[in-house]
């Protein structure tokens, strides 16, 4: 499966953001091949507005399966759940892979709704 995990450094080791639209980047990462790829989210990191749903509209424009992050809201959520794309929320400020690790083995289960409301920092 293809994870669009929202990260703040280029690494398999970096701890996922609790941030989605305002996240300084999304690590691509193909949980069958272990092959990763670094996405800038630059655009949206200081937007005044609308990042969740540019941020939503990225990750499904690169082929993303699901997404990983701390919390998504209300738009990125409607987005994201248009595009058949899952949403999965993580605590406990794991890294991309021990969160990967944990979605597949069934210890955390996709969203079903926005958990913070919009215009969240």
């Amino acid at each position: 499966m293809k994870f669009a995990v929202s990260v703040r450094e280029q690494s398999i080791d970096a701890k996922v953001d609790s941030r989605f639209g305002r996240a300084q980047m999304f690590a691509l990462y193909d949980s069958k091949t272990g092959e990763c790829s670094w996405h800038p989210n630059t655009q949206n990191f200081q937007a005044a507005q609308g990042a969740g749903i540019q941020t939503a509209q990225n990750v499904v424009n690169l082929g993303a399966e699901a997404v990983i992050s701390g919390h998504c809201g209300p738009k990125a959520y409607r987005v994201l759940e248009a595009a058949n794309v899952h949403i999965y929320s993580v605590t406990g400020n794991p890294t991309l892979k021990e969160a990967v690790q944990m979605i597949e083995s069934g210890k955390i289960k996709a969203m079903e709704g926005a958990d913070v409301e919009g215009h969240w920092v």
